[in-house]
């Protein structure tokens, strides 16, 4: 089963990880708001459709990779406050070391390869968030190993 939502809904961490519990190991990560350098609101954007699709093919990777019996993501859009949760990553499978793996594979892609904007608003002045190149680092682990260039034969 996956399950993938984008919404300015609250996240329902209990209802969410109810799901999950198909039996084996379940890993889950919820991501809360920060309130860094004193932002007061953080607000996201999204492509409708876009978004959803990226998601949901980020999702059928880590099933197939790790087996996984479900995967679900949910992702928060809107204007929100310090605290409000505004992601939560879920990942069942037959054992641990596969839930937590895939858990840390779709928490860390998702934050490359979704298309969300979000814009900061601290004293009453809004910025736009630029992407973290540890964002990118973390992501990168799970890209395959390249394949080793090929030698010159001896002559």
């Amino acid at each position: 089963m996956i399950r993938v939502v984008v919404s300015r809904d609250a996240i329902d961490v209990a209802v969410e990880l109810a799901a999950l519990e198909q039996g084996g190991a379940v890993a889950t990560f919820t991501g809360l708001v920060r309130a860094d350098d004193g932002v007061a609101t953080l607000e996201l954007e999204h492509y409708p459709g876009a978004t959803e699709a990226a998601l949901l093919q980020l999702a059928e990777e880590a099933t197939a990779r790790w087996s996984l019996a479900a995967a679900t993501i949910v992702h928060r859009v809107g204007p929100m406050a310090p605290g409000e949760r505004i992601v939560f990553v879920g990942a069942c499978s037959a054992h641990r070391a596969a839930a937590l793996e895939a858990c840390a594979f779709l928490i860390d892609r998702l934050k490359t390869v979704a298309p969300f904007w979000k814009r900061e608003t601290v004293d009453g002045a809004s910025r736009w968030v630029e992407a973290r190149a540890a964002d990118d680092d973390a992501a990168a682990r799970w890209r395959p190993a390249t394949a080793a260039a090929p030698t010159a034969p001896d002559r």
